[in-house]
């Protein structure tokens, strides 16, 4: 028989290396370098500078917003429905008793459309031993202080008293008679003296002397 032809047993082909012409170099870290990405947070969300009006501006819109909130506040700060004043004062010492019995003289005038309708009547003053306040007299108690004290009567006027009625726009003249415990000296150096009228459903009026 014919010898066998033994297998091709010749080894495997190697790869061949590629060549130099082939190879690509290996980058550097440091060939070919990006320019950094640039973020500013600041740009991103804004500034006061840039979003923001100029400051003179805003100044200003303040200050007419302030003076317009004042000038509601007093259009709509409730005042009194009446204005008035106090005319006169006579003053009389109780005898031996250190007290002042006292006739104001008032003039008043109904600012509002509808009555001016007196609820209380009270006088303060202020003297150099402390403040005192008392009660508008009653009217029927005029005559009896009148025919004891004559001087009080002298500039009297008709009694101004609680529950007196003023009409709208009318004026009224009238004599709140009160007493205080003091000497004629120490009324004589008062540091003041007012008279506060409550109407009904209305702020006070408080007259000065």
């Amino acid at each position: 028989m014919p010898e066998d032809t033994p297998p091709n047993t010749s080894p495997p082909a190697l790869p061949r290396e590629a060549s130099p012409e082939t190879q690509l170099p290996a980058a550097s870290p440091e060939s070919n370098p990006q320019p950094p990405i640039s973020f500013n947070i600041g740009e991103e969300y804004g500034t006061a500078k840039k979003n923001l009006p100029p400051i003179k501006i805003v100044l200003i819109a303040i200050g007419i917003v302030a003076i317009v909130a004042a000038i509601l506040i007093l259009i709509q700060r409730p005042h009194s429905l009446a204005t008035g004043s106090i005319t006169d004062v006579s003053s009389v010492d109780v005898a031996g008793q250190n007290i002042m019995m006292v006739a104001l003289n008032v003039s008043l005038q109904n600012r509002s459309a509808r009555t001016y309708w007196i609820k209380t009547i009270k006088v303060s003053v202020d003297t150099p031993t402390g403040h005192f306040d008392d009660d508008a007299a009653s009217a029927v108690d005029f005559d009896r202080y009148f025919q004891a004290f004559p001087a009080l009567k002298e500039h009297a006027q008709p009694p101004l008293v609680a529950e007196t009625k003023i009409k709208p726009g009318a004026a009224y003249s009238g004599t709140v008679v009160v007493s205080f415990p003091v000497t004629a000296d120490e009324f004589a150096n008062r540091k003041s003296l007012s008279i506060t009228i409550q109407p009904y459903d209305a702020i006070p009026l408080v007259l000065n002397k």
